[in-house]
């Protein structure tokens, strides 16, 4: 399920209790800065236009107050911890984030199981706060891990002049929501420190070639029960670590290392390929941060590493549970959990985001996905809602933008007026065209037309989009076609109207843009940053039915 909303709200009014086996999250850090989304251009180059994602900058107002209000009145710890930051932070922008905070981390304690774990992931703004605030909600014995997540290498605090140390981690704070939470240990096969352990102390190798070392077998403790001696190898004076039994077997499984001085002792061939590498701690510095060529990189702001969420999802949680996302941004956490094969809600604020996250699970694993949108509209009547929103003019656009796979423009000053949103498509040997968007959500009269006529004329677009809530007039319909149509050569030269007027009805019955290829392809589409294909991992069903299938064969 992907909700479109505030989490809060969406938390109350459609998470039940105890539903939820994992929750992960990443809200804002009250950094005060603009995220801002980067496509990429069309010949793959990042781009100079940007769109604001969200602006994270908190500041007490009604909204905070009513919010510290209702988490005071909550009672128990966390309405003292509240009182506590209130006396301590004022009315100070902290005290707003913190405000904001409290009553969601209430409601992700109700939704989350006895078996569930939270992940909550900030930086060193408002970490200490933050692990003060869900103290007082998931109580102190319930507090796993302050976990240390080395981002990045930190080069550029070394060149350049700075009154502080350089900053290059992150903290994830892990809470139980009860001494029943299961746990997975995790194990990193590649660890420079395990490599060279290996290498340094499985030093041998038997007729299979693989690496051993061996192991000793002899009883610290006296254990006369123990005490027997085995094909000529006298027993050492407080026994053996196993029975005669268990000797046995692993002589039969080839697991014991017999030297030829029957006076040595028998040990135990421990193999390299059976261990599962470096057990994981709390600093984690074997994950980086995805960089400007990683193929994973999608332009999202808060876009963090799928390696970083596969190891929390694979820690905290099974196969078919349930993890939560409310704060899913472009849906690493939501990608994960479906290659991982668990159920999965994500929950935005932002259109943009839900319309992103929609275009990468499409990418990563084709059609295939089975989920539902719910807070989009689904009628006109929702449509006409969406756009009487005065909190946020630019939700409607995205909206509408997303359901023909368009981006959006950037909002900033000096962005190209008239055009709201870009669609580019193939023609021949690289070389793209593009369809520029233009959205109302009011009244359209002819101007528009004419306007939007002279936008394409001018950015010599292939194909210009008037998406319109209001029917458009017969005028309207007559300018359109006046603009005569888009041909390619190099296509075959068909003709599609330069100038096309949709509804937002059409698009909600399935309407297209009617151009060259299927811009919902996604080869065909070049809007938005392509997410790799993901190869979903074996249902463990399927997993053990291969072991089975391998011990048959011996």
């Amino acid at each position: 399920m992907l909700y479109y909303g505030n989490n809060l709200e969406v938390l109350k009014l459609h998470i039940k209790d105890e539903s939820v086996d994992l929750i992960y999250l990443d809200p804002p850090f009250k950094s005060n800065q603009d995220y801002n989304v980067l496509f990429a251009e069309k010949n793959g180059s990042q781009s100079a236009a940007q769109i604001m994602a969200f602006e994270d900058t908190w500041h007490w107002d009604s909204v905070a107050y009513g919010a510290y209000q209702e988490a005071v009145t909550s009672g128990g710890r966390v309405a003292e911890a509240m009182e506590a930051f209130k006396r301590f932070l004022g009315q100070s922008d902290m005290m707003a984030y913190l405000a904001m905070m409290a009553p969601r981390l209430i409601e992700l304690k109700r939704v989350l199981k006895p078996t569930g774990s939270i992940y909550l992931h900030c930086d060193s703004t408002a970490s200490h706060y933050l692990k003060m605030l869900m103290d007082s909600v998931f109580e102190p014995e319930n507090f796993r891990n302050e976990i240390i997540w080395k981002r990045r290498v930190g080069m550029s605090s070394a060149v350049h002049k700075s009154n502080r140390f350089g900053i290059c981690t992150d903290t994830l704070l892990f809470y139980a929501k009860s001494k029943f939470a299961q746990f997975r240990p995790q194990y990193n096969i590649d660890d420079p420190d395990y490599q060279r352990y290996i290498k340094e102390r499985f030093t041998m190798v038997d007729e299979n070639g693989r690496r051993f070392q061996a192991a000793c077998l002899v009883n610290p403790s006296y254990r006369p029960n123990l005490i027997y001696d085995y094909k000529g190898y006298k027993s050492p004076p407080n026994g053996w670590m196993i029975t005669e039994g268990k000797m046995r077997q692993w002589d039969q499984e080839g697991r014991l290392y017999l030297p030829e001085d029957k006076n040595a002792r028998i040990r135990r061939k421990s193999y390299a390929d059976e261990l599962k590498g470096m057990p994981i701690q709390n600093l984690w510095v074997d994950i980086p941060e995805i960089n400007s060529q990683a193929a994973e990189r999608l332009g999202y702001p808060t876009q963090k590493p799928e390696a970083l969420l596969e190891r929390i999802i694979r820690a905290s949680s099974n196969e078919g549970d349930l993890v939560l996302d409310p704060f899913c941004g472009c849906g690493t956490t939501i990608s994960v959990a479906q290659r991982l094969n668990r159920r999965w809600i994500g929950i935005d604020i932002t259109h943009l985001a839900v319309t992103l996250i929609r275009v990468r699970l499409r990418d990563a694993f084709g059609e295939t996905v089975d989920y539902k949108v719910i807070g989009e509209p689904t009628d006109l009547a929702g449509a006409r809602n969406l756009s009487y929103q005065d909190q946020d003019k630019y939700q409607f656009q995205w909206w509408a933008l997303g359901r023909v796979g368009a981006r959006p423009v950037e909002q900033k000053k000096g962005a190209d007026k008239g055009i709201d949103g870009r669609l580019y498509f193939f023609v021949e040997k690289g070389r793209a065209e593009q369809i520029i968007f233009s959205v109302k959500g009011g009244t359209v009269t002819v101007a528009h037309v004419r306007e939007l006529t002279h936008v394409v004329d001018k950015a010599k677009a292939a194909i210009g989009v008037l998406i319109s809530l209001e029917e458009p007039t017969g005028p309207m319909r007559a300018e359109a076609a006046d603009a005569g149509f888009y041909t390619s050569a190099e296509l075959g030269n068909p003709k599609y109207q330069r100038i096309q007027l949709l509804t937002i009805e059409q698009l909600l019955s399935g309407k297209k843009v009617d151009c060259p290829h299927s811009v919902s392809s996604v080869e065909a589409n070049l809007t938005f940053k392509k997410a790799p294909k993901a190869k979903r991992e074996p249902k463990q069903k399927d997993k053990q039915s291969k072991l089975s299938e391998h011990s048959s064969l011996g």
